[in-house]
């Protein structure tokens, strides 16, 4: 076993996140910024193998100088086996801890390796370690309570007989506060912008004390929530989802078994009337799912054909959905589970799913394609959905020449454990495509406000990713008041606790109407979210009223305005 740590006092890369910080505060109030104390989170993740370990982020943390050292572990048939792991004796209650290491292995070409927490066997994170390089894990945990001495150790998932090489290990502390605050500094700076807006005369006079009027409209960030037909004329429930959300996606009424209940027998009504929902209030929606690789999602039908029939029968089911859609849903889970089940590409052949993405991106070439599971982000117990074999899939797909342009991550959480999403997250960021979050809830076995909370953190976490382009909760209301797992609202459509967190961070997520005036130079500057604005000038009595958008970028947005 090999240990490698780093002493050099400080990354290249934090000293400059934290001088970008310094002159952003600068910039603006202090009410808009807070830096917390102590270092800021280091987002910076690999997913290819090297032949060097990088160093440790945060020279170490509290790892710092520490090794690695061989203890046994109880495992779950009850015999004793020895792991590498590092003692943890000082851990703090109510304390996020952010992991990461390097591992290489010896003994086969590649292997799982999870690490995990001798207290209450958490995951910690997991890695596809390989012998002739290394690779890269991340990952953390969350002490709720005053823990006891522990370990956080190694352990090889796929029960070959191996040896783990252990470098560059770093576990770093964050308070509450500080986890929060930067979340809150990440929503800042990747979630909004400065805005000028000049006013003038006709001749270019700057104008002092000209009445300004400013509302966000719409927002860039899609935000939404499942729906089924339910919703197809219910005016209050259609009412309570366009104040809302600008996002949808249909729950079950896209999916093969609904589409084609029968063999050649199709029934698009439903689809249809959720689109003309969708079409007549501008939400975006997505298409989900044309391939749901789960046998017991599959139309009956379908389960009784011959390899050559069902091949035929793919190939009309992409022709006769994607033509009718065609450039109706800015997205599409071409493969819904692919992960977790096979059963395409044990009829069809292994690369059965790559030829799905190749037919439906011929058919929708503006489509943003994407795979999509679950127990991805959830934790990291479920060795079929780990990030790198996601990623492995990813990089299959691109191997056969097939263009997927999206992560789907269904996100159905039961205890939340933040910094291990993060660092999922983080891992994901690197192949920079889009990565949505598509059906994000709690589990019903926790109370309603469990739920709330839960939810509440969820949501911070994925919407202050900067890497996380849209949310999608899966929360669509049925006739009788159900859920999947999580309402909202009861079938009066009063809020839940959940659905009180969601309006809560909506408002928090947009900015809110603006009145003031110009300074002296004719001027007024804000900072807004990303999105469509109206603004109203008045000047002695004359009115003007205009439109902008406040699109991504470091740099202020300049508008100008004349009376």
């Amino acid at each position: 076993m090999v240990i490698k740590n780093s002493k050099e006092s400080c990354r290249t890369s934090m000293a400059y996140s934290s001088f970008f910080v310094a002159v952003i505060i600068l910039s603006f109030p202090s009410s808009i910024f807070s830096s917390p104390d102590g270092p800021l989170y280091d987002y910076t993740a690999y997913t290819q193998c090297k032949l060097e370990p990088e160093d440790p982020l945060y020279d170490g943390g509290i790892l710092k100088n520490e090794a690695a050292t061989m203890e046994f572990i109880t495992e779950g048939n009850g015999t004793m086996v020895s792991w590498p792991a590092f003692v943890l004796s000082s851990l703090d209650p109510s304390t996020f801890y952010s992991f990461s290491s390097w591992i290489k292995i010896s003994g086969s070409n590649s292997s799982l390796i999870t690490a995990r927490l001798s207290t209450g066997n958490s995951c910690v994170g997991t890695v596809v370690a390989r012998h002739e390089c290394w690779s890269f894990l991340k990952g953390g945990f969350y002490i709720n309570s005053e823990p006891n001495p522990s370990l956080l150790y190694f352990q090889n998932s796929d029960d070959k007989e191996i040896t783990i090489t252990i470098s560059s290990a770093s576990l770093q502390p964050f308070t509450k506060e500080q986890w929060s605050l930067q979340q809150q500094y990440k929503i800042n700076t990747e979630r909004k912008r400065a805005v000028t807006i000049h006013v003038s005369d006709k001749q270019g006079a700057r104008l002092q004390g000209a009445v300004i009027r400013v509302e966000q409209v719409s927002k860039d960030f899609p935000f939404g929530s499942a729906i089924n037909n339910y919703i197809i004329g219910n005016l209050p429930y259609q009412k309570w989802f366009v104040e809302r959300f600008n996002a949808a996606v249909f729950e079950n009424e896209l999916k093969w078994a609904a589409t084609e209940p029968k063999q050649g027998v199709y029934d698009y009504t439903l689809a249809d009337k959720m689109l003309d929902f969708v079409r007549a209030n501008q939400i975006v929606a997505r298409g989900h799912n044309i391939f749901w690789e789960d046998p017991k999602y599959i139309p009956s039908w379908v389960l009784n054909l011959t390899d050559l029939e069902l091949e035929l029968a793919v190939k009309q089911r992409i022709t006769s959905l994607m033509t009718r859609y065609k450039d109706e849903f800015v997205h599409w889970d071409v493969s819904n589970e692919f992960l977790h089940f096979d059963f395409y590409e044990d009829k069809l052949g292994k690369n059965a799913t790559y030829e799905f993405f190749k037919a439906a991106h011929e058919a929708d070439p503006l489509a943003t394609l994407f795979m999509n599971d679950f127990n991805v982000v959830e934790s990291c117990r479920d060795v079929k959905s780990t990030v790198d074999t996601y990623i492995s899939k990813m990089r299959d797909l691109r191997r056969f020449g097939v263009y997927m342009d999206g992560i789907g991550l269904e996100s159905h959480f039961e205890v939340p454990n933040l910094p291990l999403m993060r660092a999922i997250l983080d891992k994901f960021a690197t192949l920079q495509i889009p990565i949505w979050l598509t059906e994000v809830d709690i589990a019903n076995t926790l109370g309603q406000d469990t739920q709330a909370t839960y939810l509440e953190d969820v949501l911070r976490e994925g919407f202050s990713h900067p890497s996380v382009n849209g949310i999608m909760l899966w929360s669509a209301l049925k006739q009788n008041g159900k859920c999947y797992q999580m309402c909202l609202t009861d079938t009066n459509f009063n809020n839940l606790p959940a659905g009180d967190t969601v309006d809560r961070l909506l408002k928090e997520w947009q900015t809110g109407v603006i009145n003031s005036q110009t300074d002296e130079h004719g001027t007024f500057s804000f900072y807004g979210f990303l999105g469509e604005y109206t603004v109203m000038a008045n000047f002695r009595g004359k009115t003007t009223n205009s439109t902008f958008s406040v699109s991504k970028s470091d740099e202020t947005r300049h508008f100008s305005i004349q009376i």
